[in-house]
């Protein structure tokens, strides 16, 4: 009896926690990101997702990503663009609340349809090569998307990529390495994204510039240098990398603001279309603005999306968007 009543209260948890997972992130569906086996995975019964929920009962980050998702949010009137959004967390867990499903919303308030990527977190627990699964399940996702095009009412055409911090790292990397030969159940259908948008990204593992918790997390304790120049973006760029926007606050104590600097000097070199937004101050982890000049990156972002057709021109687009 005794069994039977723990069991009876562990799926009531289960079962709680999901509610709460609903409604924290409001999304309106979520589908696994592989239709077949996870590539490269290695199975570990111990190994868990461990979520964290706010007092309000929100799904606030997530450890331990073992089993990605993409979760769906759908305008109500769709435009025809889309964003996979990448949340970050130092490849050590996922913020999918202030850098996930809030943004999510936002991009719906301009009729963009939103896609939070849950990806796996680098652990040699559960994968063969951790270093690459983040890469791997970014690539798997936007092929996805683009596949179902037509499903979800978007422009295979019109696919874009927003990451915060380290996702920010994930978003860039997959910008400078959509042509590389990872594992993919879609290998017909390309991984470009159309266009790049990083908030206070990593770019670089180099010691000047990197942020050392996201660089072991993701490479390890001691990297070889040829790892740390495969990892670091600035070396990656070529005249294929999509148009980018980025936003840094230059009193970043986490992520030093070089690394959007460096970012913007290889694509410019290369003729990218590329724009940069740098903030006095806001520190880092700012997600979509607090008190500050840095609360109105959104605003500017929607009228660099217009600029590139991304979105329709409208006098009064920005209005009440400022403070999001």
């Amino acid at each position: 009896m005794k069994k039977l009543s723990i069991l009876k209260h562990s799926l009531f948890c289960t079962f709680i926690t999901m509610c709460s997972f609903s409604t924290g992130f409001a999304q309106d569906e979520v589908i696994n990101l592989y239709d077949e086996a996870i590539p490269a995975a290695i199975t570990s019964e111990n190994y868990k997702e461990q979520p964290e929920i706010d007092t309000e009962g929100n799904l606030k980050r997530i450890r331990k990503v073992s089993n990605p998702t993409l979760s769906v949010f759908y305008p109500k009137e769709r435009n025809g663009t889309a964003v996979l959004i990448f949340p970050g967390g130092g490849y050590g867990h996922l913020a999918v609340q202030a850098e996930g499903s809030k943004v999510a919303h936002w991009f719906n308030k301009i009729g963009i349809t939103a896609f939070v990527l849950k990806y796996r977190l680098p652990s040699d627990e559960i994968m063969k090569e951790k270093s690459l699964a983040p890469l791997t399940d970014a690539r798997q996702a936007i092929k996805k998307v683009r596949q179902n095009a037509e499903k979800y009412k978007i422009d295979p055409q019109k696919i874009g990529v927003i990451g915060f911090s380290a996702g920010g790292h994930l978003a860039a990397s997959l910008s400078t390495r959509f042509a590389e030969d990872l594992y993919s159940e879609i290998a017909e259908v390309s991984a470009r994204p159309n266009f790049s948008i990083l908030i206070y990204p990593v770019i670089s593992m180099l010691d000047a510039y990197t942020h050392f918790g996201s660089r072991e997390n993701l490479l390890g304790t001691a990297p070889s240098e040829d790892v740390i120049q495969q990892f670091s973006n600035e070396n990656l760029v070529t005249e294929q990398t999509p148009p980018t926007f980025l936003v840094h606050a230059t009193d970043d104590q986490a992520v030093p603001v070089e690394n959007s600097l460096v970012y913007y000097s290889a694509l410019k070199e290369r003729n990218v279309p590329v724009e940069l937004h740098i903030y006095e101050k806001g520190g880092h982890g700012f997600g979509l603005g607090h008190d500050g000049t840095q609360q109105y990156w959104p605003a500017t972002l929607e009228k660099w999306l217009q600029q590139h057709s991304y979105l329709k021109f409208s006098e009064n687009s920005s209005k009440d968007l400022k403070k999001p």
